[in-house]
């Protein structure tokens, strides 16, 4: 049957297609399929199918509401119109997960970094591949809920990988990034369960890829040395030196530090005492990449009588990750825990791959994996697996983790065992309260990777660090940690375990649903507070008056220095709590309110300094001095302070930036006082000014004239500040100084909502998607939101029937299999 669209205009006619859509759907008419096993390995390369349909009502900026009969169907329609925005970038994703870029793109080209820290195509290959020739996910999916997906997960992934094809059989692609390749193909279940695995273990074994497929021993046997062939083959290694154990904490802590990562988060509860209403407000603020298959996507799905959620879904997954329905609103921060340990093992004298357990020797396991390459030979790799996880060789290039005669190291990964995360959303989705949200926690145990905080119309707040984590408790990384773990762990919450005793086992918690882990009793939770907030510094101060303390060092430090960014949000959701009647409109101007936290506490010294660092430059110091201490678009002296103060802390110590040290008890107002007699402060100020007249860049122009994105040849300005400035709308942009500025955005504020309620049937919601729902340049959708977002305009939710069959760009789509 072919697609039906019904223009805006002709609304009688519109009207009764949706009054029949919904008729069918509530009567349960829509037809749907039996369950396929995704499990089946047999017929992985089936395209999913089976007479599923779905009513997609479109509204303003493209935003589907997607109506179905049951979760089959609902992942029908979610896959179609995620598919009708983002097909490229979805399928390249495919392409990664199925381990096949090499053959596409060559082997030494490289991944978006949406799905893993792979180096190259090569390294992404070799890691899915293996993922996939081991059967890990369809072990997983085999496993009985709740320690595996539930039957309503296996539903959607099936009739989201059958929307997914069906719009490619229908549909002609028009993005340029894909139209006509032969790396666009219909996926399986499995394929979309692949997917959901990846994003499980970023944190985890996706960050040590290149480690795990590139580690070899120093004289493997004859027998091994006999898998490895093709192109890159080097043979034995040469005997390293041993790991130094002060730079490897260095090196741990900055791997997992949030002022270097490519996401984060702000998200803030308030509960009633605090609003104008008595109900709960929750404003949801991610920082993640603008451009890849990291990106938000925005929906509504409604099953009637059963589900109702509206947010937006990390591309590729079939749920709403973040978002809210009529009685609660939630968001994910990236948490502090840290998703994986090492064991360090005792490796047999004479026989690199194997490893002694209580005296006992233990054989590795090889993987052989082959991978297809573009112009080339297959190349052939073995990966080496013990009871632990896999060997690594390292986690990146700054930490070197070498494969000795005596000494390897293997990475314990227990998101590397969990399809969980999404029955989590599932649970949010369903959820009538914040009490259902830890229900929810507690029962599914999903989340890899981050934190939740929520908000519900009864007037509760709510945070929790419920993560899947390695049960690093500290007794047990004093107990069983090696001499580098003692350094290493304190440092970054990275332990590295004694890998040859079996009483240094990880053990488990009675209420764990996966072994291994930390049960639901261990975890920070802040409940009822005026506020609870987080910026990815650890859960100590999500309520700054409230400071959580007791938790295992692996969730993150205690009574250490935050961010400018965590200090900057706590000072004003503390002040907006302390003032009281709070509504939606306050957290909307939260939001772009783009305060400089950094500015507040050195632009007055540094205004003050300036004459004498500059005497000759009484321009630049007249400049700072004026400075409203915002990256607001038309701020005049921003864009001086902020090169100016990215060169002052990249270049002095932080020991030597502040008079006034951290205190802990007094961890908001500290560190302060800038020091501007060290010689770093004087150069870094003379190399901004410097730098930004080389670039014909007037030291007071408006931020907006040199902090942009280029859509479809039109320049749009964009506000936020990066992680050192501490702004809470945070924009990391690609400086290119002869292109006029920042001239992209990397990573930053993606989609924001601000929900609240007023004792009516819908949600008071405001929402955001800052790069816009598309990826095709030919959509009208591309850069609409964009737009928005430059100029500090916001979307109203439609989330009940009444507001959705009022909006003038309503278009109504039934699609069917």
């Amino acid at each position: 049957m072919p697609v039906r669209t019904l223009s805006a205009r002709r609304s009688r006619g519109r009207l009764a297609l949706v009054a029949a859509s919904l008729a069918a759907v509530t009567a349960g008419l829509l037809p749907g399929a039996a369950a396929a096993d995704p499990g089946d390995r047999g017929r992985e390369h089936r395209p999913s199918g089976g007479g599923l349909s779905a009513v997609i009502r479109y509204t303003e900026y493209g935003i589907p509401h997607i109506l179905a009969g049951d979760y089959a169907d609902l992942g029908f329609g979610t896959g179609w119109a995620q598919a009708a925005d983002q097909v490229c970038v979805l399928a390249d994703g495919f392409v990664t997960v199925n381990g096949e870029r090499s053959r596409h793109f060559g082997a030494s080209g490289a991944p978006d970094g949406s799905l893993s820290s792979a180096a190259t195509n090569l390294t992404s290959d070799l890691y899915f591949r293996g993922v996939r020739e081991a059967g890990t996910v369809e072990e997983l999916l085999r496993t009985p809920a709740p320690a595996g997906p539930s039957r309503d997960l296996k539903e959607l992934m099936r009739g989201w990988a059958a929307g997914y094809n069906a719009w490619l059989r229908k549909n002609r692609i028009t993005d340029p990034a894909c139209a006509g390749a032969a790396w666009v193909r219909p996926v399986t279940a499995l394929d979309v369960a692949r997917r959901g695995f990846a994003v499980s273990v970023l944190g985890g074994q996706g960050r040590a890829v290149d480690g795990i497929t590139t580690a070899r021993p120093p004289a493997a046997p004859a027998a091994a040395r006999a898998g490895d062939s093709g192109r890159g083959r080097t043979g034995a290694a040469p005997e390293p030196a041993d790991v130094d154990p002060e730079r490897a904490a260095e090196a741990a802590r900055a791997l997992f530090a949030p002022e270097n990562a490519t996401m984060g988060s702000n998200a803030v509860a308030f509960s009633g005492a605090t609003t104008a209403n008595g109900r709960g407000l929750l404003l949801g603020n991610p920082h993640y990449p603008w451009q890849g298959g990291r990106r938000f996507w925005q929906s509504q799905q409604t099953i009637p009588g059963k589900l109702n959620v509206s947010g937006a879904s990390l591309l590729g997954t079939t749920v709403v990750n973040i978002g809210f329905n009529d009685k609660v609103a939630w968001s994910h921060t990236v948490a502090t825990g840290v998703p994986m340990n090492l064991h360090q093992l005792t490796l047999v004298p004479g026989d690199p791959t194997s490893y002694l357990v209580d005296g006992k020797p233990e054989r590795m396991t090889a993987r052989t994996v082959t991978v297809a390459v573009r112009d080339g030979a297959p190349v052939t790799r073995t990966q080496w697996w013990t009871r632990y996880g896999p060997v690594t060789s390292g986690l990146g290039a700054s930490l070197p983790l070498p494969w000795t005669a005596a000494t390897a190291y293997a990475l314990n990964d227990p998101n590397a065992a969990n399809l969980r995360g999404s029955d989590t959303a599932l649970g949010f989705a369903r959820a009538r309260s914040t009490r259902d949200v830890a229900e929810t926690l507690r029962r599914t145990q999903g989340l890899p990777w981050v934190n939740t905080v929520a908000a519900d119309a009864a007037g509760h707040s709510f945070f929790s660090q419920s993560q899947v984590l390695p049960r690093i408790t500290d007794e047990l990384a004093e107990r069983c940690s090696t001499p580098l773990g003692r350094v290493v762990y304190p440092a970054s919450g990275v332990a590295v375990l004694d890998g040859s005793r079996a009483d240094c086992a990880l053990g488990s918690d009675p209420d764990a649903v996966q072994p291994g882990t930390f049960g639901p009793s261990r975890m920070p939770v802040v409940e009822d507070a005026p506020y609870a907030v987080n910026s990815n510094d650890s859960a100590w101060l999500t309520n700054a008056d409230r400071p959580l303390t007791g938790y295992e060092r692996v969730f993150g430090t205690i009574a250490t220095p935050r961010s400018l960014r965590t200090r900057g949000g706590i000072e004003d959701v503390a002040a907006m709590a302390a003032r009281g009647r709070l509504t939606v409109r306050d957290l909307q101007e939260q939001q772009f309110a783009d305060r400089v936290p950094a500015g507040d506490l050195a632009a007055a010294d540094a205004a003050a300094a300036c004459p004498a660092a500059l005497p000759a430059d009484p321009e630049a110091c007249r400049v700072l001095a004026a400075w409203d201490r915002t990256m607001d678009p038309d701020s005049r002296g921003a864009l001086l302070f902020d090169r100016f103060w990215r060169r002052f802390t990249a270049s002095v110590p932080v020991a030597q930036q502040w008079r006034v040290p951290f205190s802990a008890a007094d961890p908001v107002r500290t560190p302060r006082g800038l020091v501007t007699e060290t010689p770093g402060f004087a150069k870094a100020l003379a190399d901004a000014v410097a730098e930004l007249r080389a670039a014909g860049i007037a030291l007071d122009a408006p931020l907006r004239d040199h902090q942009f994105v280029v859509r479809g040849g039109e320049r749009i300005p964009v506000g936020g500040g990066t992680e050192s400035l501490g702004v809470w709308n945070k924009t990391e942009a690609v400086w290119n100084a002869a292109g006029g500025g920042y001239v992209e955005v990397a990573h930053g504020t993606s989609h924001v909502q601000a929900v609240g309620w007023d004792g009516g049937r819908c949600p008071v919601a405001r929402t955001l998607l800052s790069y816009s729902q598309s990826s095709n340049p030919a959509s009208p959708h591309f850069a609409d939101q964009t737009r928005l977002y430059a100029g500090e305009r916001w979307v109203t939710s439609r989330f009940c029937e009444k507001d959705i069959l009022r909006s003038p760009a309503l278009k109504v789509v039934r699609v069917r299999d």
